[in-house]
């Protein structure tokens, strides 16, 4: 976008006092997001576009946001600062789109992924903490951004609504994958899910929703926060093993990368756990279910875009979609093998 119509948007936040240098910071899928640097007094702003086109009701997201930042901060967890429109509005609306700015957390990183043990456990910690700090809010009161997001039976009946109607090309390129997902999804649809408290969860707590402080690999707080709202705890547990028990990319060509890394797995278990003594037994007894349910779930999902010529996910290559879904099916796969295990290590964990 311009550098003069981005200037427009942020001075709608912010009083400019000089030149702002732009970057466009290109880790989400789903929003246009920029680092602006303002030169006259050297602090930058995360300057994002939020998609009405995956978010149909930006006043409740925004809504959500709000409450939930008065709520994500304290010891061990770092407060994100959402701006102002001079007029008082948490978004702006233009011709572009909708707006919003956030104050940059300097001298910070994040991670698609780790081979580091200790970021798996300040992974966990940061995790169990946002949870933490989230368990008295009542999902009652905010709003689905996403309606059904998570929501196995939604996400079968679109992937059956691809086959029928999809690309003949594309499907017979993914039929390996199309058998996989009809063969798993069986095993993903527990009717105990049914029964589980909802909690306001993230909803994509995958590792690079992790900010760290570059200075000592402290987890400082969970970033991208569109989709918070009423969902399983599972559904946040699954979706951070998905990327820190597994060392490749969600879009890895190479399937003999995806391995379930036990160590990793262990030590964000670890991290976690002293922080989420309210959960139910049969929240923990359905923990090692999410690992497998979540790449699984993102994975059909992947493949029902392919196979509708990619029409919800930004794509940097035709064929991206359907590396994603091989990936993240080779880790749901893995995650089954390990169920066992995992089952083992949480009850240890949680049992202390």
């Amino acid at each position: 976008m311009e550098q003069e119509k981005l200037e427009q948007v942020l001075s709608a936040f912010i009083k400019l006092e000089g030149p702002v240098v732009f970057s466009t910071l290109s880790q989400g899928l789903i929003n246009d997001t920029y680092l602006a640097q303002d030169t006259a007094n050297d602090k930058g702003y995360v300057l994002q576009r939020i998609n009405a086109g995956v978010f149909e009701n930006i006043e409740g997201l925004m809504a959500n946001v709000s409450k939930a930042l008065k709520r994500l901060h304290g010891e061990g967890y770092h407060k994100i600062a959402m701006g102002e429109t001079q007029d008082g509005q948490p978004f702006l609306k233009n011709a572009a789109g909708y707006w919003r700015v956030m104050d940059y957390i300097d001298q910070s990183t994040a991670y698609n992924t780790s081979s580091d043990i200790e970021i798996a456990r300040e992974a966990g910690r940061i995790v169990g903490r946002f949870h933490e700090l989230m368990q008295a809010a009542d999902p009652e009161d905010y709003v689905a951004t996403i309606p059904q997001f998570h929501h196995m039976p939604l996400r079968e009946q679109q992937f059956k609504h691809a086959l029928k109607n999809g690309l003949k090309d594309r499907k017979l390129k993914a039929q390996t994958a199309i058998d996989f997902a009809q063969r798993t999804l069986p095993l993903v649809t527990d009717p105990v899910l049914q029964q589980l408290p909802l909690r306001l969860c993230h909803n994509d707590t995958k590792l690079n929703n992790i900010l760290f402080s570059k200075s000592n690999d402290k987890a400082l707080c969970l970033i991208d926060l569109d989709t918070l709202m009423p969902g399983l705890f599972l559904f946040d547990f699954g979706d951070a093993i998905r990327t820190i028990a597994n060392p490749a990319e969600e879009d890895c060509r190479d399937l003999d990368q995806i391995v379930f890394n036990k160590p990793m797995f262990e030590t964000f278990v670890q991290g976690m756990a002293p922080h989420l003594g309210f959960l139910t037994a049969a929240e923990v007894k359905t923990m090692a279910l999410g690992a497998i349910y979540m790449p699984f779930i993102h994975g059909l999902r992947a493949l029902t875009d392919y196979l509708l010529g990619d029409v919800y996910y930004k794509v940097a290559y035709p064929e991206q979609n359907i590396d994603r879904c091989h990936s993240l099916f080779a880790f749901a796969q893995q995650a089954l093998d390990h169920k066992a295990f995992m089952e083992k290590t949480i009850q240890r964990s949680f049992s202390k």
